[in-house]
């Protein structure tokens, strides 16, 4: 697989991880799980999540950035770092938390493509 293709598929998994540890332990506490944790065992199991979000981000970030080779600049790494987070989060507050999408969300949407596609102009 070539750096691009990597450095995205790392960006992905790495945010699916990033979403759970942020917020996972939010709908623990709406089924009831973690209703009666103590904050520190909720940051401690959100830390545990997060190990796995780094074990894909740093290395996303290091084959991607162009000073170690890849074919992404800093402001590329983290614009397309936004975007797929933002997409992660509207998947995920849709399946677990049955959030609606409306039309100010899709706009916002359009727009950060729109920098995406503004970010990677020469």
């Amino acid at each position: 697989m070539n750096a691009a293709v990597t450095t995205i598929l790392f960006l992905i998994v790495s945010n699916v991880f990033m979403t759970l540890a942020w917020y996972g332990h939010l709908k623990l506490q709406d089924t009831g799980i973690s209703s009666n944790w103590p904050l520190m065992a909720v940051i401690l199991f959100s830390w545990g999540i997060a190990l796995f979000e780094y074990c894909f981000q740093v290395p996303a970030n290091r084959i991607g950035f162009d000073g170690n080779g890849g074919p992404f600049s800093l402001i590329q790494l983290k614009v397309m770092q936004e975007v797929i987070t933002l997409v992660v989060f509207v998947i995920f507050s849709m399946v677990a938390f049955h959030m609606q999408i409306r039309w100010n969300h899709i706009l916002a949407f359009f727009l950060l493509v729109a920098a995406v596609y503004l970010v990677f102009m020469k």
